[in-house]
């Protein structure tokens, strides 16, 4: 990537909620920015811009869509925002057209999206913990309720001058080096709080607030350090129910009026990420001969669910 003043050519892939939110940062600041996504969304950016829906009010940016791959050819810089489920397979489809210099950060729910993209393409591939309330109500408007921020690593030359590069779009940005332990802690506030809203089609301040809400949550959260302890993951800030708990609250504290991105999933009869958080917890854990049920029974409810939404 560039390492003067200009932006590098930046492709979103994968853009919906979260790549359409960042994306659309990095096209405010004036950043060269291309989103690949349905083709809806791109129709809808093509011919009226990307409407970013903030809290300070809308904002309508000129910007670039298709739904072609191939136009991440001339991309050093490419964020990848698809759902977890679709990493590997997205990854595989990108391979052909990806730069061999080129950085993809994985801005994803999960903890083994960018060694999926590694392993598919090929390709420098750096994890992201994002934290942020966004939603599409509509094809080309992106609406953000909360947050806005995240943390990579590990530190080298090429993630600090990532890091610049969001920080200059307006994307707060920080450094970890122990990027496992974040994506893991993410996790565990994913897992304690995204299938109860789905499942009890609740915002995160309305599952903060119930008793026995947080009760289930505190079964969850066990259930995640004991298989984040046999992987030999440290969270950072967090080694017990209470800390745990204390994360998760936090979150739900920050982004009470939000829906888990599960709930809206559920509720658009699509496919969620549940694979990649309380199913990921309820299978790791069973490799490690770590009784994860409460992950897992989440994990099956919800699978349930979108069963009986795509019916």
């Amino acid at each position: 990537m560039n390492e003067t003043g200009e932006w590098p050519q930046i492709a979103v892939v994968g853009a919906g909620a979260v790549g359409g939110y960042f994306g659309g940062m990095f096209a405010r600041a004036g950043a060269p920015t291309i989103f690949i996504g349905r083709k809806h969304f791109a129709d809808a950016v093509t011919s009226k811009g990307l409407v970013l829906d903030k809290l300070q009010g809308q904002e309508r940016i000129s910007a670039n869509a298709t739904v072609e791959m191939s136009a991440i050819r001339d991309c050093p810089l490419i964020l990848f925002c698809v759902k977890a489920n679709d990493t590997s397979a997205t990854a595989k489809e990108m391979a052909p057209f990806v730069r061999r210099d080129a950085t993809v950060v994985c801005l994803q729910n999960g903890v083994d999206n960018a060694d999926q993209v590694r392993a598919a393409a090929n390709v420098f591939a750096v994890p992201a913990a994002v934290y942020v309330a966004v939603s599409v109500p509509e094809p080309g408007r992106v609406k953000h309720l909360a947050r806005g921020d995240l943390t990579i690593g590990p530190p080298s030359e090429q993630t600090t001058h990532l890091a610049e590069l969001f920080v200059r779009a307006g994307i707060p940005c920080r450094m970890s080096d122990n990027i496992e332990g974040e994506l893991w802690l993410k996790l565990l506030r994913n897992c304690a709080l995204n299938a109860i809203s789905a499942l009890g089609h609740v915002r995160y301040g309305q599952i903060a607030q119930n008793d026995d809400a947080r009760k289930l949550m505190e079964h969850v959260v066990d259930e995640v350090l004991a298989v984040a302890h046999a992987t030999r993951v440290v969270l950072p800030g967090v080694d017990d129910r209470e800390s745990g708990m204390a994360a998760a609250m936090e979150l739900a504290t920050q982004m009470a009026g939000a829906f888990s991105s599960t709930a809206q999933d559920l509720n658009r009869g699509r496919s969620t990420e549940i694979d990649a958080l309380n199913g990921y917890v309820s299978r790791r854990g069973a490799e490690l001969g770590i009784p994860a049920p409460v992950n897992h029974a989440l994990f099956t409810l919800v699978k349930l669910a979108e069963q009986t939404r795509a019916l």
